[in-house]
């Protein structure tokens, strides 16, 4: 069971509810240490001065603000210690504001919020309900490990979320950072409606767990190849950009291959198929990247070496036995 990161109190009003803090996302990344190439020897990371050389210990070590020019304001750690915010133990909602008010690029973390005992969830499930019902989310401050967070908490099914969000003088104005932008471009009507039929006909319900990391997977796939010394195939490269000359025919023959490809169970209008020979055409129109991505979830066995031709055979093959038994 997960250990609480923070535990307090959640107000909201005159309405106080003891509340634990809990990691509500993992990382699955691969991690690899660093080595000499040719050797056997481990490459690791030391603290050294940048005039002698010499390693430092970490008690020696202070903190500096580049003024610029060479020239530094020195900041010893007991200083900040003394500027830090309190050990509040607080999440204080002061507004609450709709749900789609709140774009996605300020959200950076996300924790679980719990009730601290039994005895605290009818007023918990009070606030998750008005939430959920309401369609708002409270907008909070509160300090974890000696940094103040701008939060928003809001309902799913059950349980309370909290998410840290940036700061406003942390976004950043696209308008300002962007290279190109579109500015006062306007699609053709008949692009547009063309498009919106590519939408629609992609639309499905959203299931989490029917995508996968298939990167992450060609990695355990090149780790455990590399360790019996097979040949590793190289991914293929991005797609071409489309040509504004050939975009109808482009969208057009998106919604064509649209309405025979799997996308899941919660596909509207989908249909299934019985048979290989009915599958390779459900497949035709996908691309070698996808056709992995379904062989990984098929576990068809030797798809790191397949041709795409061959990955939509095993592909339509796998599912034709999977329906069938």
């Amino acid at each position: 069971m997960a250990r609480a990161v923070w535990s307090g109190v959640l107000t909201f009003g005159l309405v106080t509810v003891p509340v634990q803090l809990f990691t509500a996302t993992e990382d699955h990344t691969t991690h690899f240490r660093q080595f000499q190439r040719g050797t056997g020897d481990r490459v690791r990371n030391r603290r050294v001065n940048g005039r002698t050389g010499e390693e430092v210990d970490y008690g020696e070590i202070v903190k500096g603000y580049d003024l610029g020019g060479g020239d530094y304001v020195v900041v010893e750690p007991d200083e900040l210690e003394e500027i830090a915010p309190g050990r509040s133990r607080t999440i204080d909602v002061s507004a609450f504001v709709d749900l789609e008010q709140v774009e996605p690029v300020y959200f950076a973390r996300t924790y679980y919020l719990a009730p601290k005992g039994e005895e605290y969830a009818k007023v918990y499930e009070l606030l998750r309900q008005a939430l959920a019902e309401e369609h708002k989310t409270g907008i909070a401050t509160f300090v974890l490990r000696s940094k103040e967070y701008l939060v928003a908490v809001r309902a799913q099914e059950q349980v309370l979320v909290l998410h840290t969000l940036h700061w406003a003088d942390e976004v950043r104005d696209p308008q300002q950072e962007l290279p190109v932008l579109p500015g006062r471009t306007t699609a053709g009507q008949r692009e547009l409606r063309t498009a919106r039929q590519l939408v629609e006909a992609l639309s499905t319900d959203w299931r989490p767990e029917e995508y996968h990391d298939t990167f992450e997977e060609r990695v355990h796939e090149l780790i455990a190849a590399k360790r019996k010394g097979e040949e590793v195939v190289a991914a293929e490269g991005p797609p071409e950009a489309t040509n504004v000359v050939d975009l109808m025919d482009a969208l057009q023959r998106s919604i064509d291959t649209a309405g025979s490809r799997p996308r899941g169970r919660g596909r509207r209008g989908r249909r299934e198929s019985g048979g290989a020979a009915a599958g390779e055409q459900e497949v035709a129109g996908l691309s070698k990247k996808e056709l992995s991505r379904l062989a990984s979830e098929l576990q068809v066995p030797g798809r790191s070496k397949m041709s795409r031709e061959e990955l939509a055979r095993a592909v339509a093959q796998a599912r034709a036995g999977r329906a069938a038994s």
